[in-house]
């Protein structure tokens, strides 16, 4: 009799307008698990008080409390056994290795799935999801905003690599 597999976090993961979204719900569809992205739950719960100055402190304080929901909501997924895609924007450096050395610490599965374009591709992708508001629309990304986030984005360096699983997808089509 063959073990059962034990369920796992895939971490989807890059810069925005990379094909995030879309490769997300591409891989939960396909092996019949959950997606969850941090996005939809912020726009829905803060987008209406969104002020006009100091976004990124504002949105940063707010990105820490979603994300705690999200991974004691993940926590509850993996104990029905069933993996979970989660789209976090975890796009510095540091903050995410605090969370993926947390998971491995409690015993926690998980693959890193790494998604990337050019900036200018990227660019065009975020300015045709707001204007389409199609699937993967969660929430106006006005021009600023898309240099502030694509500026902050730190892919994962030779350590990070050597200590977790890691997918590059070769195709990044679609919209983040």
């Amino acid at each position: 009799m063959q073990p059962i597999p034990m369920p796992q976090i895939h971490f989807i993961e890059g810069p925005v307008g990379a094909g995030k979204s879309t490769y997300a719900k591409a891989i939960a569809e396909k092996g019949s698990f959950s997606h969850i992205a941090l996005d939809e739950w912020f726009a829905r719960l803060f987008s209406p008080d969104r002020p006009q100055e100091n976004f990124v402190t504002w949105y940063i304080e707010r990105k820490d409390r979603v994300l705690a929901l999200i991974l004691n909501h993940a926590h509850d997924i993996l104990a029905t056994n069933k993996d979970v895609a989660l789209e976090l924007g975890l796009i510095q450096r540091a903050p995410r290795q605090a969370l993926f050395r947390q998971l491995l610490q409690d015993g926690i599965k998980f693959t890193v799935h790494i998604l990337d374009a050019p900036l200018g591709v990227r660019r065009e992708r975020v300015r045709l999801r707001n204007t389409e508001q199609g699937e993967t629309f969660s929430m106006i990304v006005p021009d600023h905003i898309f240099e502030i986030a694509s500026a902050m984005w730190e892919p994962p360096d030779d350590l990070e690599l050597e200590e977790y699983e890691h997918i590059f997808p070769t195709q990044a089509s679609g919209n983040s």
